[in-house]
């Protein structure tokens, strides 16, 4: 049994069992739940370890074994504390998304505008034509590159805008949607360079992290490496009869993974080989799509901000409110939907957001948000006014509707349902 940690108020309690049932339910390793309700922090749970034990199988370190680690010198695990922080790969791009969206609140950039009035070079291939909302809202056609770029490639901040800027589109941009995983990068950090003047990590440190009190980094500082816990897979274990069979993908999502020619394949191999997301080099890189770090107190009281004052917020923007309600209607308004060409399921997007539905169910029909691909979570829901975030080191296959996180999302509509009872 998991020692879980942390407080939850009153009539929240059902989310600590919900989240202490992971552990042996699901096979969490080491994870973090916070939620915000009116402002007001209502859970904060940790638990697990920061660190693999020496028997896991370490698939994203195997070749890049950290000789200083506790478990490398015989140790033992860490153990996850309140400050542990996490590569949360594309929950990163909920983060990413506020910047565009906030410089067109601060009449900085038009959404109806095209990419290539900012990013000249961007119009090359068929892609003169594509506007900033196609880009938010995975429209672009460019989710693939035709020569995928090496990770030392993928974060020295000139070969991936260079390279989007000259792949031609594998639909006519505009037309329909495909989740861009990796391509979301340099395409959106490099929107945000033309338009600032500052990297995307610089712009949501010094205008976003910085003003909230956020323990959120796009390009980790040295410093602060040591409280980041290391990514490793997991194998889900088997349900008891009680909760139902495992679930497994429909035949035509496996074969999309599997197809090396498939557009699903080639979009997530956009960077080849697979980076190791413990590198430091990768922590410290800034890359939107999926190079975030951020502890789940931050990511809630990120989405929290987005749709209300926090207490103690050192801003004096929207009176502590990050998004005005005009962007705030933007963010969650339906901009693509329907068959997805990448995650080859239906999939519904905002501006920058995943929208709630089938293939990521969030908290209800107003929630907004990203999940990320192995485990973590983080969305606002307006209505039910909260912030949530999970997130986790033990990563699994699926992209849209861990386990785990959904049977905390569900936790949580139950205890509201009950306090509106």
């Amino acid at each position: 049994m998991v020692d879980v940690q942390g407080t939850v108020a009153d009539g929240f309690e059902p989310v600590r069992d919900a989240f202490a049932a992971n552990f042996t339910r699901h096979g969490e390793r080491g994870a973090a739940m916070v939620l915000y309700r009116e402002g007001e922090k209502v859970v904060d749970l940790w638990g697990g370890t920061k660190t693999p034990d020496t028997q896991t199988a370490d698939t994203q370190t195997a070749d890049n074994d950290d000789e200083s680690s506790p478990e490398a010198s015989g140790g033992g695990p860490e153990p996850w504390t309140q400050d542990t922080a996490q590569v949360v790969r594309s929950v990163t791009k909920g983060v990413a998304a506020a910047v565009p969206l906030l410089l067109h609140q601060r009449g900085q950039l038009d959404l109806d505008g095209r990419v290539s009035t900012y990013w000249p070079e961007f119009k090359a291939a068929g892609k003169e034509r594509v506007l900033v909302r196609h880009l938010l809202a995975h429209r672009t056609g460019v989710p693939v590159l035709d020569t995928p770029l090496t990770p030392a490639e993928a974060v020295d901040g000139i070969s991936g805008p260079r390279a989007v800027a000259a792949q031609r589109p594998v639909w006519e941009p505009g037309t329909d949607h495909g989740y861009h995983a990796q391509t979301y990068s340099w395409l959106l950090g490099e929107l945000v360079r033309r338009v600032t003047g500052r990297t995307i990590g610089r712009w949501i440190a010094e205008e976003i992290a910085r003003p909230l009190g956020l323990d959120l980094w796009l390009g980790l500082p040295e410093e602060q490496r040591g409280r980041v816990g290391r990514i490793a897979s997991v194998e889900a274990l088997a349900a008891p009869a009680a909760h139902g069979p495992r679930l497994r993908p429909k035949r035509s999502v496996a074969e999309a993974y599997r197809d090396p020619e498939s557009l699903t394949r080639r979009a997530f191999a956009a960077i080849t080989p697979m980076p190791d997301e413990n590198d430091p080099g990768y922590l410290a890189a800034e890359l939107p799509a999926s190079g975030g770090v951020a502890t789940a107190e931050a990511l809630a009281r990120f989405y929290a901000a987005l749709i209300g004052p926090l207490p103690s917020a050192r801003t004096a923007r929207s009176g502590g409110r990050l998004f005005a309600p005009a962007t705030l209607t933007m963010a969650r308004t339906e901009e693509s939907a329907g068959p997805d060409r990448v995650l080859v399921v239906g999939t519904r997007y905002g501006l920058g957001y995943m929208l709630h539905g089938p293939a990521c169910p969030l908290l209800g029909p107003g929630s907004f948000g990203h999940p990320g691909r192995g485990g973590s979570l983080a969305f606002a829901d307006p209505e039910a006014r909260i912030g949530f975030a999970y997130v986790t080191n033990g990563m699994r296959r699926g992209v849209t509707a861990d386990p785990r996180a959904q049977a905390l999302v569900r936790a949580v509509r139950t205890c509201l349902a009950a306090r509106e009872a």
